[in-house]
């Protein structure tokens, strides 16, 4: 079924997911009815339409298994299948998004308050640890000089704060280790 988000972007849902489970019919047509304005939001949060109609797909999949469950008849899983499917897209979504990095493009630190890194030569120095980091360390980078504590990056990667700081800190010094800084 076919539908087309705010931005003018034409999305097709297909019958089955990305992992080859099949979409129940009824949800595929709630898909199809939430379809423009779902996209339109994850869109905006996640800027690849692609990755918001697998996440749809997927959804929807998720949906169709809840309603294939046997359960008694007094008992009806869902009675707003479009709310229903909506809400669970919107989670998956936020899942996805609060896993980005923080920045898209490695060099873009114009956001980041780098505090005691005030002249031009530090500044080119952090972009060179950066581009050496891994996208995990460079968002850990990122939000730390955010005022993220630890606490709150670990969530973030659903480790602890003391693995969120032991991490970051291996990575450094690898880096250090490759640009000759460390000893």
């Amino acid at each position: 079924m076919a539908g087309e988000s705010k931005s003018g972007n034409r999305f097709q849902l297909s019958p089955v997911d990305r992992f080859g489970r099949a979409i129940d019919p009824l949800v595929l047509d709630a898909a199809a009815q939430i379809g423009p304005r779902a996209m339109a939001h994850a869109e905006k949060l996640l800027t690849d339409p692609a990755i918001a109609a697998n996440l749809l797909e997927e959804c929807a999949a998720a949906v169709s298994r809840v309603l294939q469950k046997p359960r008694p008849e007094t008992d009806h899983p869902i009675r707003d299948l479009q709310a229903y499917l909506f809400r669970a897209f919107i989670r998956r979504v936020n899942k996805i998004k609060r896993r980005m990095p923080a920045v898209a493009h490695p060099t873009n630190t114009s956001g980041a308050d780098f505090g005691a890194a005030q002249n031009f030569e530090e500044k080119i120095l952090i972009d060179e640890l950066l581009n050496r980091c891994d996208p995990i360390t460079r968002d850990m980078f990122i939000r730390r000089n955010q005022g993220f504590s630890w606490k709150e990056i670990g969530e973030i990667y659903s480790i602890s704060a003391h693995a969120a700081e032991s991490r970051f800190s291996q990575a450094l010094q690898r880096v250090r280790k490759k640009l000759g800084l460390a000893s």
